[in-house]
């Protein structure tokens, strides 16, 4: 059926939003349909062969398949983060002692270069190692002067060495032939014994410094063997270059024949051979091969490109995250120009913007507002948190430089739970900070589809709605009371679901305002009391700033979050930086200090740039509940995609619970990015809130174990993502794989940390390649605080630099180590304690089953028919027991849109199935209805007096004719969508309307029939 709005044009009745163009859906991260053997679920069971589901069951106390299969799953993860780790090392320790081992690279680092004259170049060469002459007592003089390193072991008479006297050698000439003979060049060895020179002559060994060659510096006559330089001129000389038959001659003189420079393989053909090049080494050493050997070159490439990679990436976050404070991130925060400032959406199509809903008015005057502010809603998730928190998180969220006309305060106690150290329970508080409306002073429960398993599903909330008074200021308030079904009072947290839950409660209410779905009664409820405050509809919010209950937010800070989303329509969320509240309160908090600086200045400064922060903490952080595009408008947060994967209750895999059990904001901040690619995702510095953080370390114990493990699990599904922004190394996937290492990596970092300090205390810098894993050692330690001079200019953070340094072995190894060993802890452990409560095992793991049926689901249109007939009956009622049939004409104008009184009575029992309505009918007759609308089931009085019959029938007829008259002067009819017809030009030139053209012909079909009249049951127990 086609309806007509006030624009003129004609909309199908289920076109009420433009959705999003979608090109390939993003994959769900939690699937529906499960495998039962999956290439994971089979290497989990390998590698915990050894210990059978029986044995887990009794000594492990896990008899549970699913708690057995999560530990096996753990054992798997730890497993390969021990490969990780081990990787690690092995490339980082072992990979140069295998390839390059230690002495060699400590000869390479040592040797004393031929023709060197960059000391006093008093320096010779005797059997390859370097001996000074500065202080030379010559015996014999010498008709030339030496080169710096030049060999002269063919001058002195040299022992024969025991590697040549072996009976393998006894054969080859070279092994025992003399050298000293006047024609070997050297007119014999004129510097005697080599032994008895050396101190005669007062030559001082340098250290035992090898003397190095170049290849070039291998002349006729020198020959390499094994990476030693050999000098066999004075034996080609003597034997006048006339080889013998044997073998090691021919090797020796093909290599000076041929210019073989490097001879290593002619001497690796037979155990004689390499008995003899052993002892060619000792008799005619003359240095070493000053070229690293093919395995010290890899290393040393792997090492430069190591740490060229490492260092291109450090430096380059840092001057990323350095532009993005100083020239991005100013020109999204400042107040957009008025080109930029659309107007504001609502939902045309939808059956309440047919005519302006009538409730009665709001009893504030709120103002206008100003045109660059954008509808707000403020979501306070509380749980155990005390008054002062939860106040003092309002007080600032209220006092912001935004108008309270444009805003909404949104608070959700998450179960009727009294914190430790609390003497009221968490409702009691919320409840008590607004002045409430008389005319919804006593709420009832109104049931809605929890975030749970099993019959936990099903849940009731209350929904008291105010305003928030704190100064000059009043800004209008809801708090949802989650008080638990019918079933569960006496449970020890009843109502309690999580903070994911309340996220879903605001999500899934505007998901059905924005597409006009089928809504649940909380969701009606939710829709009235806005409406009432507001004035407005809550279809024309368009923004979520979501705060924990022990937050406080700066006063401009709601002002420049919005800002941003004015100045660039590609942002669909926004966080500001969150400071620590009580730094000095313990050595807990200070070591958390500068932690929490670099993770907002840096790491998500970096990731801004590329419009992809990973992970918007929940303690402050905004999101699009629709983003404008072209001409329209499409949803974002209330994306059913997202609601729907995000709403997940039943998790089964240890990957699924870290994903939705332990680190809420991160999975909905991979949900986004997944979902929208190419929209941002951005970090603002200038918005500032502050937050408690954990004083105890075994609250921060707890809390970070949920964080490591949380982050752990989203990386590995954003990693995935390969249509995020940047290419390459400069990527933001390559980025994330990087985090993802780094994170698991982090318990073998710290020792590497320790190591590499050890050993830059340790090594003599003697060339340029040494100072390189220092310059990378100084730049990831102190590069920080070159960025806090800059962006902050706080010398007290330096401070608190040096302070989360000495706790490093705290962050990277203890935190790191438990986190990985409690993978399958799905707790919130020590963070949130509750008055009496022992461990907490988590959200969604509840039994029992769950009825659908608890949980009507209806139009909005659905549950204003039920309500207006509630009202009329009511009204009848009145003038029943009065016995009064003078019924005042009622002016029915209102009944287009909302109306005021009366929503508890049908909402109650909506909210209770098997209950009878007022006409008759239950809640389940109305149950999921397919065409949306509610069918007229009236019953007849139960009395069998034809007085009452005609009673009956009489205010029927009085009924519709009280409806037409109403509408006299009306152009529009707020019923267009699901019973009411086009207006029609009256005789009376007025406009009127046939509301029931078919109504009286049904009714008189029911006359007959008795009505059934029933008192209103008692409702589920007050949360007091």
């Amino acid at each position: 059926m086609a309806i007509r709005g006030e624009r003129g044009g004609t909309l199908r009745r289920n076109r009420t939003l433009v959705r999003t163009e979608r090109g390939q859906a993003a994959t769900p991260m939690i699937k529906k349909e499960k495998r039962k053997l999956t290439p994971w679920v089979v290497y989990s069971k390998i590698i915990t062969f050894w210990a059978p589901g029986f044995l887990l069951a009794k000594l492990g106390k896990m008899p549970d398949p699913g708690m057995q299969q999560a530990w096996r799953e753990k054992i798997a993860l730890v497993s390969l983060i021990v490969l990780i780790c081990g990787a690690v090392v092995y490339l980082t320790i072992f990979l140069p002692m295998t390839f390059c081992p230690q002495s060699v690279a400590k000869f390479q680092s040592n040797i004393f270069e031929l023709g060197d004259k960059s000391g006093d170049g008093n320096v010779i060469g005797i059997k390859g190692k370097a001996y000074s002459t500065a202080q030379a007592k010559w015996q014999s003089k010498l008709d030339f002067t030496p080169i710096p390193g030049q060999d002269m072991t063919p001058y002195f008479s040299v022992p024969m060495p025991k590697s040549c006297t072996s009976s393998k050698l006894k054969n080859f000439r070279a092994a025992q032939f003399d050298v000293c003979k006047p024609n070997n060049g050297n007119n014999g060895c004129p510097l005697g014994d080599v032994d008895k020179a050396i101190k005669d002559n007062n030559f001082k060994a340098m250290d035992k410094r090898p003397i190095g060659y170049d290849w070039s510096d291998v002349k006729p006559g020198f020959f390499v063997i094994n990476g030693h330089v050999l000098n066999l001129t004075p034996y080609l000389l003597t034997v006048n270059k006339s080889p013998s038959q044997d073998m090691l001659d021919e090797a020796i003189f093909a290599a000076a024949n041929n210019s073989l420079v490097d001879a290593s393989l002619l001497f690796q053909r037979t155990s004689s051979m390499k008995a003899a090049a052993d002892c060619l080494i000792d008799r005619f050493l003359a240095g070493e091969l000053a070229k690293d050997t093919p395995g010290c070159f890899a290393v040393n490439l792997f090492n430069y490109a190591a740490l060229a990679v490492i260092g291109g990436i450090v430096l380059t976050r840092f001057f990323m995250a350095v532009i993005f404070q100083y020239f991005l991130s100013w020109q999204l925060v400042r107040r957009p120009p008025r080109s930029k400032v659309r107007p504001l959406s609502y939902n045309a199509a939808a059956p309440w913007n047919g005519k302006k809903p009538q409730t009665g008015g709001a009893t504030a005057n709120l103002g206008k507002g100003e045109d660059d502010e954008l509808f707000t809603v403020m979501l306070v998730t509380c749980y155990s948190e005390g008054e002062d928190s939860i106040r003092g998180t309002c007080d600032s969220l209220c006092n912001t430089d935004f108008s309270d006309a444009r805003k909404v305060l949104f608070i959700v106690a998450d179960g009727i739970i009294t914190g430790s150290g609390n003497d009221r329970s968490t409702p009691d508080i919320c409840v008590d900070l607004i002045e409430q409306e008389e005319s919804f002073k006593d709420p009832q429960p109104c049931s809605y589809l929890a975030v749970a398993a099993g019959a936990k599903q099903h849940n009731m909330a209350k929904v008291y709605c105010g305003y928030y008074r704190v100064g000059k200021r009043r800004t209008p308030a809801l708090v949802v009371v989650k008080c638990g079904a019918p079933t569960e009072q006496e449970a020890p947290k009843p109502g309690n679901r999580g903070k994911r839950d309340s996220q879903m409660i605001l999500m899934n209410f505007f998901s059905h305002v924005i597409f006009n779905d089928r809504m649940a009664p909380l969701d009606y409820d939710l829709f009235r009391k806005i409406h009432h405050l507001t004035n407005q509809t809550p279809d024309i919010f368009e923004i979520v700033l979501m705060v924990d209950a022990d937050t406080k937010v700066y006063p401009d800070s709601l002002r420049l979050l919005v800002n941003c989303m004015h100045n660039d329509k590609l942002i669909m969320g926004l966080c500001g930086e969150t400071k620590i509240a009580n730094k000095r309160d313990s050595w807990v908090t200070a070591i958390q200090v500068f932690e929490y600086y670099i993770s907002h200045h840096l790491s998500k400064a970096f990731e801004s740039v590329f419009g992809g922060v990973t992970c918007l903490p929940g303690c402050f952080c905004m999101y699009r509940l629709k983003a404008p595009k072209d001409n329209g408008w499409v949803p974002i947060l209330t994306k059913p995609e997202i609601c729907q994967e995000y709403s997940q209750n039943v998790v089964e895999t240890l990957h699924e619970r870290n994903l939705l059990l332990l680190g809420e904001d991160r999975f909905l901040s991979t949900l986004m990015l997944r979902n929208f690619p190419a929209r941002k995702m951005m970090f603002m510095p200038q918005a500032i809130c502050k937050t408690v953080v954990p004083d105890e370390f075994k609250v921060l114990l707890s809390q970070r174990r949920r964080w490591i493990n949380s982050t752990v699990h989203n990386l590995m599904e954003l990693v995935l993502v390969r249509n995020l922004c940047g290419a390459f190394c400069l990527s933001m996937q390559f980025s994330i794989f990087l985090d993802l290492v780094g994170t698991v990596a982090l318990p073998v970092a710290i020792v590497l940390t320790y190591i590499l300090i050890v050993r830059a205390c340790m090594t003599t810098y003697n060339s340029v390649s040494a100072y390189l894993p220092l310059a990378m050692l100084i730049m990831v330690l102190f590069l920080p605080a070159v960025l806090i001079f800059i962006t902050t200019r706080k010398w007290i953070y330096v401070a608190w630099m040096f302070v989360y340094l000495l706790a490093l072995p705290i962050w990277n190894l203890v935190l790191p180590t438990y986190a990985y060993w409690h993978f399958d802890d799905f707790s919130w452990g020590e963070t949130r304690k509750v008055h009496g409560e022992g461990k907490d095992k988590g959200h969604g793991d509840e039994g029992g089953h769950f009825d659908a049926s608890s949980v009507p689901m209806k139009r909005w249109e659905d549950y204003e028919r039920k309500r207006l007939r509630s009202i009329k009956r009511k009204e009848r009622k009145e003038i029943d027991d009065s016995s009064s049939y003078q019924l005042p004409l009622v002016d029915d104008s209102a009944n287009a849109g909302l109306l005021k009184n009366s929503v508890e009575d049908s909402m109650y029992y909506e909210s209770h199935p098997g209950y009878s309505f007022l006409d008759g009918s239950s809640s389940a007759s109305v149950q999921e209805s397919s065409n949306g609308t509610l069918g007229n089931n009236y019953r007849a009085p139960t009395s069998s007096s034809h007085h009452q019959q005609q009673q009956f029938q009489h205010q029927q007829q009085y009924e519709m004719q009280a409806y037409g008259q109403g509408q006299q002067g009306m152009q529009y009819s707020a019923y267009d969508d699901y019973g009411a017809q086009q207006p029609q030009q009256g005789p009376g030139g007025g406009m009127q309307y046939a509301a029931y053209d078919d109504y009286n012909q049904q009714m008189s079909q029911q006359q007959q029939q008795q009505q059934q009249s029933r008192q209103r049951p008692g409702g589920p127990r007050d949360y007091h």
